[in-house]
């Protein structure tokens, strides 16, 4: 009954128009006439090829010339084909202000492009920790994990990569305004100036500065400065920790809209009930592996500072730059002296085990997480993610601080958090099993009853099709809401303006010639698929 007249919805695949006023000419009702000739047709054209191969298949040339002529219509009928996918993902050109392709938001393929780039959001958040194990414990100094970069670099830049995608979508992609949604209806915004501007404007600099490669960039650096003979492993330390923290900002920002968007486009983020409790699981274990590469971060802080502190106390033996392993080659003579007493003095007074206190971050000392590179990365990543896990569903309940401000801020930080997800984690998984299945057992109730009655009535196959293709349509527009019900409620000038809100816009787009005389200027108010003939009995 309402309809804007170019939406669209694909069902199963494929794009059907959905329509509520249909046009009353006779040349629609030759429709299923038109169709048949054009089988015949198709079906003497086969029959006649094969007659002209049996007649040539004594002559070779004239064989081989058929099957060129034949093969280059085969060409030009793909070449058709792909012209005419390509164009679905399209708004139609007679909707378009300017002749600059625009992609519909509600097309198949760009809902999927949507939850794709959904998907590289979550896959960013999860990669960046991945930066946060490359600092390092080597016996009596601190390094960074080389074996690490190569892998951390290559899936940062390739979600980057991806992104840009998603920003070059943005600035081609149409948009229902806000002001001309009117239960349900709103109207395509084609306007490349406006679809620009309006990205330009919300959120062109967010999704710029997610995908700025600072980390890569002081990875980079460090690599560079390697090759230098001048290395700062406690500057990149410091530089990985406050990109990366910052770099969360604007990612979590931008993903907050971007699924709105999809659930608007497509009603829901995911039909079944078992994938929205499966995505909010997954967000509790992502929160729980950055709470972990955290956690392994600042026990290697720790844990330099505690050298530091050493080393302040043997200023004739020890210097700073001793406590980094790529400083070794401008290292004076004296180092030789501190590495003699550095294994000692380092394991007795910054061990796990003693008297210095690391508080929470004991476990990633004694266990001896903050020495495994390379192979044994598997086993950090394990480890670090199952402490964050345990200690976010317990709230920090089991953790025990030292009176570092430091620490006691981060373990205050995972008490919160770990409070707002695991209340976020249990009521939206409660909602979402509960307001889906409810809506979804609805449609299946309504579909089995359908499905019976048919079978009872012994309806033929293409009947059968037909009406669940009209559920399936309904369903799409209403989700459930019976509209009829809800405008016939409504004095009868609201519902004429209305109508004529909804419908103005069809009614304009037929021709004169296709409405002879006023007789036949009537609503029809019923639901019905793109195809059908419609026709007034009398």
């Amino acid at each position: 009954m309402f309809e804007s007249g170019y939406r669209t919805h694909y069902i199963n695949g494929h794009r059907e128009k959905f329509v509520r006023l249909d046009e009353l000419d006779s040349s629609v009702s030759l429709s299923a006439l038109s169709r048949r000739r054009g089988v015949m047709e198709r079906c003497r054209s086969k029959v006649g090829h094969l007659v002209r191969l049996v007649r040539v298949n004594g002559n070779p040339t004239k064989l081989r010339n058929l099957l060129l002529e034949k093969g280059s219509v085969a060409l030009r009928k793909w070449d058709e084909v792909l012209k005419a996918k390509l164009s679905r993902l399209l708004v139609p050109k007679d909707l378009r202000v300017s002749d600059k392709p625009i992609f519909d938001p509600q097309d198949r393929a760009i809902q999927f492009w949507n939850r794709l780039f959904v998907i590289s959001c979550i896959l960013a958040v999860s990669v960046d920790p991945l930066f946060l194990y490359l600092p390092i414990i080597r016996k009596s100094c601190l390094g960074i994990d080389e074996g690490l970069i190569a892998p951390a670099i290559a899936w940062r830049t390739v979600i980057d990569a991806f992104y840009i995608i998603r920003i070059v979508f943005q600035f081609r992609t149409a948009y229902i305004a806000p002001s001309s949604r009117v239960f349900g209806k709103g109207e395509l915004v084609t306007d490349a100036r406006k679809i620009a501007k309006r990205y330009l404007l919300r959120y062109f600099v967010v999704d710029l500065v997610s995908i700025l490669p600072l980390p890569q960039i002081v990875v980079y650096k460090y690599a560079r400065l390697k090759e230098m003979k001048n290395v700062e492993v406690y500057a990149t330390k410091q530089a990985l920790l406050i990109t990366i923290l910052l770099q969360y900002i604007p990612r979590f920002v931008r993903f907050i809209p971007l699924t709105s968007e999809v659930k608007k486009s497509a009603g829901v983020f995911v039909e079944a009930a078992w994938a929205g409790a499966a995505y909010y699981l997954l967000w509790y274990l992502l929160a729980s592996h950055i709470i972990g590469a955290s956690w392994y971060l600042l026990a290697v802080e720790r844990n330099d500072e505690c050298w530091q502190r050493v080393c302040h106390r043997y200023p004739n033996r020890c210097k700073e730059e001793y406590l980094y392993c790529a400083n070794k080659h401008k290292r004076p003579k004296g180092y030789q002296d501190w590495l003699k007493i550095s294994k000692d003095v380092l394991s007795k007074e910054c061990s796990g085990f003693s008297s210095f206190n690391y508080g929470i971050y004991t476990p990633a000392l004694t266990s001896g997480v903050v020495s495994l590179e390379n192979e044994a990365f598997s086993q950090k990543f394990c480890y670090c993610l199952w402490w964050g896990l345990q200690n976010l569903s317990t709230l920090g309940q089991g953790l025990q601080t030292s009176t570092y401000p430091g620490e006691v801020l981060f373990s205050i930080t995972l008490a919160i958090l770990g409070l707002i997800l695991f209340a976020l984690l249990i009521g939206n998984m409660q909602t979402s099993l509960q307001s889906v299945t409810l809506r979804l057992e609805e449609m299946r109730i309504k579909r089995r009853d359908s499905e019976q009655w048919m079978h009872h009535r012994s309806l033929p196959q293409e009947i059968r099709d037909s009406v669940r293709r009209y559920d399936q349509y309904k369903w799409l527009e209403t989700h459930g809401v019976d509209e009829e019900n809800l405008v016939r409620n409504l004095p009868k000038d609201i519902r004429r303006d209305i109508k004529r809100h909804l419908c103005l816009r069809l009614v304009r787009r037929v021709s004169t010639q296709q409405v002879p005389s006023a007789e036949s200027c009537w609503f029809h108010s019923g639901v019905c698929c793109a195809g059908p003939s419609i026709c007034q009995h009398g």
